[in-house]
């Protein structure tokens, strides 16, 4: 990550986080008295295309700001921040979850992408933490409550997938010092994933922006000792450092970005440059090198596919960010 690519991103975050239209709702009409304007319904996260993608757009720029302080870009960044994280409208934000028939609402990748923002300003000691911090907590009891009752993972390769949103949520119970929700999180992934051994690797699939192979793998890693992942992680891909599965190795094709769901294959090369990264770390020799290498494969395939068409715009740089810099920003 250099200043000059994460300032790119800080544009195009700038140009579509209050960029209302088109826009696609997860919203639930019980009546006349509901009908939906994005900005009155949600005063913060109404741009973007989509709720969860404006939230990591916010998300986004909140990094810049914090790995980049120098940035012309920066004062943008503090002008908006201070437009949208008000106490009066972080409330409207709270108090839509209220309604009985939005239970499931952004369940549970827009949950965790709002406690990944929360980290983010956390960690940058942003004035803006506290004032976002009843959402948080908001989407922390919806964890706690939904996690425990959850008795299979999904493991798809898009917004449901629920070992993504363990890996977000896990990074927001270290920078807040949530010893007890990380316990929560870390015995979810126990039950679903401690036993998986010799993953197949079938994907990806036509729309996945995720790898649920590489995924699970990423939980785990945030979630258990290191000694014990890695007993886990030699079961779980033991031919990793021959390059198989092979289908993990080869990045994704993308015939066509105009269309939103098959664009989600960048996605997916960049949440693998991701998740292979961070997982090399806790490899060596050749596991680590296969690791590396695939990554970088990914990564150039992907990264200057960010900007263009706004299906793909209004999310990707999101997922570079991420592919760069870490899930803690430290590369």
């Amino acid at each position: 990550m250099t200043p000059d690519l994460a300032a790119s991103f800080a544009r195009i975050a700038l140009g579509h986080v209050e960029r209302e239209y088109p826009h696609k709702a997860d919203h639930v009409m019980d009546g006349d008295a509901d009908a939906y304007i994005p900005h009155l319904v949600h005063p913060i996260f109404y741009g973007s295309f989509d709720w969860h993608s404006c939230v990591h757009g916010y998300w986004l720029l909140a990094r810049v700001r914090r790995l980049f302080p120098e940035l012309a870009e920066a004062a943008a960044i503090d002008a908006l921040f201070a437009r949208a994280f008000t106490p009066a409208k972080v409330e409207a934000e709270r108090a839509y979850l209220d309604r009985p028939s939005a239970r499931s609402f952004e369940r549970p990748y827009g949950w965790a992408w709002t406690l990944m923002l929360a980290s983010e300003l956390i960690v940058a000691h942003s004035p803006h933490a506290q004032t976002l911090q009843p959402l948080a907590d908001a989407f922390i009891a919806r964890f706690e409550e939904f996690l425990p009752k959850l008795h299979y993972p999904v493991r798809a390769g898009f917004h449901s997938n629920t070992a993504f949103a363990l890996v977000l949520a896990e990074r927001y119970a270290r920078a807040s010092g949530d010893d007890a929700f990380r316990a929560t999180l870390r015995a979810a992934a126990s039950r679903w994933f401690s036993h998986d051994r010799g993953a197949q690797a079938w994907e990806p699939s036509g729309e996945d922006f995720l790898s649920p192979t590489l995924t699970e793998a990423l939980a785990m890693q945030a979630l258990l000792a290191p000694d014990v992942f890695a007993l886990w992680f030699a079961a779980f891909l033991p031919d990793l450092a021959t390059g198989q599965p092979a289908a993990l190795f080869t990045p994704a094709q993308v015939s066509d970005r105009s269309d939103g769901k098959i664009a989600h294959l960048d996605g997916l090369n960049l949440s693998r440059a991701w998740a292979m990264r961070s997982l090399a770390r806790s490899a060596s020799g050749d596991m680590a090198r296969a690791l590396d290498e695939a990554a970088a494969r990914h990564l150039a395939a992907a990264i200057g596919e960010v900007a263009g068409d706004y299906m793909g715009e209004h999310w990707l740089a999101s997922f570079a960010m991420l592919a760069l810099t870490g899930t803690d920003g430290t590369g």
